[in-house]
């Protein structure tokens, strides 16, 4: 999650939305992005699909785990279910509770690990840029 949180980190340096993710196969990350929607100007460059873009053409992912700082929304959860990534760990879900009962439904195991940090960061986000998050998440 640490790999995660410096994603998210490097998003927000860059004027952009503060989340990030990273695949990872054993001890080994094998994928990293942050979401780059503002960046790029591109609605789907999600932290979670930039990880995957990252990462390449894996062949098989059942032996991943992808961590995320924020619950994925119903477009990157798409995404873990159609690689068929066995497990999604997240740092906090208060900020947006994401496509958690989509992910458990496709038998994707989450674990919300409810960290301070990335609930914070985020949080202090959507307070001082809540134009740009309620586009992010489809709200405008």
């Amino acid at each position: 999650m640490k790999e995660a949180l410096f994603e998210a980190a490097s998003g927000l340096a860059g004027g952009g939305i503060p989340i990030g993710a990273v695949l990872v196969r054993g001890s080994e990350v094998i994928g990293w992005g942050y979401n780059r929607q503002v960046q790029q100007n591109d609605p789907v460059l999600h932290a979670e699909i930039d990880c995957f873009r990252n990462a390449g053409r894996i062949g098989r992912y059942a032996d991943t785990v992808l961590y995320s700082t924020l619950m994925p929304c119903y477009l990157c959860a798409g995404a873990v279910v159609l690689f068929g990534v066995p497990k999604v760990v997240v740092g906090e879900s208060r900020n947006f509770a994401g496509a958690r009962d989509f992910l458990l439904e496709h038998g994707v195991e989450a674990i919300d690990l409810d960290l301070p940090e990335c609930h914070e960061m985020m949080a202090g986000f959507v307070a001082g840029h809540g134009a740009l998050w309620n586009e992010d998440i489809g709200e405008l």
